[in-house]
C-alpha cells in the first residue's frame, strides 16, 4: 500500500537559527512552507525571499500567523479575545497575499503559530473565529489545525478543506494535545524515535502518548520546525524513511 501525506514547515522565522541559504536546502524536501508573517518573526524583506525561494522550489505557499510577540517568538499565551484573533489573523494573511500577488502565484493554506495554535486547539471561540477569518479571506484556502482540535473541527464545520496536521519532533498527551514545550520532555530530539513516530501516525493512524496510550489521529499533514538545530539533517532522513515505507510526499 502506498500512502500520501504532506510534509510541512515553518519558514521565514528571521528571529531563528538558519539563514535564508539553509531555508533553500530544506525546500527541496518539504512539499509546503509556513511563512512568518511579521507578528511573531519574519519582515518583509525576508517575506519577499522566502516567497520567492518556494516558488522557485515548486513548493506550496502559506500563511503562519501568530501572536504579536517578537520576543516571546509567538510562543506565550496572550490574553485575546476572538474578535482580536480573526483581526490578526486577517492581517497576516492579507501581508502574505501581497507578496504573492507580486508574483502572480496563489496562497495555498493557514497555520497558525505557536500559542495561538495551541490556544485555538483548545477554545472554541478562538477556533471559531481563526477559521471565519480564513474563510471570509477565501474559501479557497485549507486550514492547518492539530489533528482532531477544536481548530480542525472549527474548520471542518465552516466548510473549510482542513489538513489534520501532526508532529514529528513532539510527544503527545493521551487527550491528543502536545506536551507544553515548559514539560522537559517536549521535544523528540532522538531523530530514530521521531521518525518511528511519525510512520506510525502515517501508516495507523495513531501515536503513543507519553502515558503509553494509543491515541487516534488523522495525518494529512506533518510539520516539521525549520528553526531546529539539525533541521535539515532531519528533513533529508525523514524523506528517505518515508520511501522505504511507501510514504509519497505531497501537497494536500
Amino acid at each position: 500500500m502506498v500512502y500520501q501525506v504532506d510534509l510541512n514547515c515553518d519558514m521565514g522565522e528571521s528571529f531563528g537559527r538558519y539563514k535564508l541559504s539553509e531555508q533553500k536546502e530544506i525546500l527541496a524536501y518539504v512539499s509546503s512552507a509556513n511563512i512568518a508573517c511579521g507578528f511573531h518573526a519574519g519582515d518583509p524583506t525576508v517575506m519577499r525571499e522566502t516567497v520567492q525561494l518556494a516558488l522557485e522550489n515548486g513548493v506550496k505557499i502559506g500563511a503562519h500567523p501568530g501572536l504579536p510577540d517578537l520576543i516571546g517568538f509567538g510562543r506565550r499565551e496572550m490574553a485575546i479575545t476572538a474578535q482580536q484573533a480573526y483581526d490578526m489573523v486577517v492581517y497576516q494573511i492579507g501581508a502574505l497575499h501581497a507578496f504573492l500577488t507580486t508574483y502572480n502565484a496563489q496562497m495555498q493554506h493557514v497555520k497558525p503559530h505557536g500559542a495561538l495554535y495551541n490556544m485555538a486547539a483548545k477554545d472554541k471561540e478562538l477556533a471559531a473565529a481563526i477559521a471565519q477569518a480564513v474563510n471570509d479571506f477565501s474559501t479557497n484556502l485549507v486550514l492547518y489545525a492539530l489533528s482532531g482540535s477544536e481548530l480542525a473541527k472549527a474548520g471542518e464545520k465552516i466548510g473549510l478543506t482542513t489538513a489534520h496536521e501532526v508532529f514529528a519532533d513532539r510527544t503527545y498527551q493521551s487527550d491528543g494535545s502536545l506536551t507544553s514545550r515548559n514539560e522537559n520532555n517536549a521535544l523528540i530530539t532522538n531523530r530514530e524515535q521521531a521518525v518511528s513516530q511519525v510512520i506510525r501516525m502515517v501508516t495507523e493512524s495513531k501515536v503513543i502518548s507519553t502515558q503509553n496510550n494509543a491515541v487516534p489521529l488523522k495525518a494529512d499533514t506533518i510539520c516539521i520546525h525549520g528553526d531546529g538545530k539539525h533541521a535539515l539533517e532531519f528533513a533529508a532522513y525523514i524523506t528517505d524513511a518515508f520511501q522505504k515505507h511507501n510514504i509519497r510526499i505531497s501537497p494536500v
